[in-house]
């Protein structure tokens, strides 16, 4: 099984996290934030932190999600996407690892496809913790 990326310092409702969605360009976090509270939805052991000046959600110090707002479009990452299945062929990225959905304004975000993605990469970081000795 692949490595996990761990983040010190991560917690529930980290202020610096809340800062971030308070700055910038409030449509584009406002999208931003609708999905990063789905992923803090997951379960009551999602943990929060900035990461590379991004909101970046862990179970424990395990990073599993991301969210992101650049100028023309907002993103949602998956630290471990590349095993996720994407039936409607979401992801965008080419790493090792790590995908992501782009999110823009005016076009049909696909909810429902990306909350169960959402929730795919919850269970594959907890199975991913459950397997660490």
């Amino acid at each position: 099984m692949e490595p996990l990326f761990r983040l010190t310092g991560a917690r529930r409702d980290d202020p610096a996290v809340s800062a971030w969605f308070d700055a910038g360009d409030p449509g584009l976090r406002h999208l931003a934030r609708f999905w990063f509270d789905q992923i803090r939805a997951c379960g009551l052991d999602v943990v929060e932190c900035l990461h590379d000046h991004q909101p970046t959600a862990c179970v424990a110090d395990a990073a599993f999600a991301y969210v992101a707002a650049y100028r023309t479009h907002a993103a949602v990452g998956f630290f471990h996407g590349a095993d996720l299945p994407d039936p409607c062929g979401l992801l965008e990225g080419s790493g090792k690892r790590m995908r992501h959905v782009k999110l823009r304004w005016g076009q049909p975000a696909p909810e429902a496809a990306l909350a169960a993605m959402v929730m795919a990469a919850y269970a594959d970081i907890r199975a991913r913790l459950d397997s660490v000795p």
